[in-house]
């Protein structure tokens, strides 16, 4: 599925800490923001600001958290690292593809989650990190 094949579709998401300008594509091949760091495979997007909060909060970088309002150059799917095994259903309203996404805005006005909020998910990803547990790639 794709935004654009429907009109009036809403609008799409990805939080960074990359510095990016309307027209910038982001696409997987970098190193991923979490487990091992190794390349992605897929870049990731959310109909929620609440998603996107949460990858402009926990993306790797020393910048400010961005929020960017994209659009998908190819088909998506939902992410299976938070619809399968966390939400059934999808109600993060989380995906990924594997075609870049084009910077087509940025949100500036988000509010950022609870600091004891963020370092309880930052405490998590923690754990996850010396289980050995990645990504879900395939």
């Amino acid at each position: 599925m794709t935004a654009t094949d429907t009109p009036g579709a809403q609008p799409l998401y990805h939080g960074s800490k990359a510095d990016l300008k309307p027209g910038d594509l982001i696409g997987p091949g970098y190193a991923s923001n979490y487990g091992g760091r190794k390349p992605a495979a897929y870049v990731y997007l959310s109909a929620t600001l609440d998603a996107a909060t949460w990858g402009a909060e926990l993306a790797v970088g020393d910048g400010p958290g961005r929020i960017y309002i994209v659009a998908p150059t190819g088909p998506f799917e939902d992410d299976p690292n938070l619809t399968d095994r966390k939400f059934p259903g999808n109600p993060t309203k989380s995906y990924r593809t594997r075609d870049p996404l084009r910077i087509i805005g940025e949100v500036r006005d988000w509010q950022g989650h609870p600091p004891e909020r963020l370092q309880e998910m930052r405490d998590h990803l923690a754990r996850l990190k010396a289980l050995g547990v990645e990504a879900i790639e395939d």
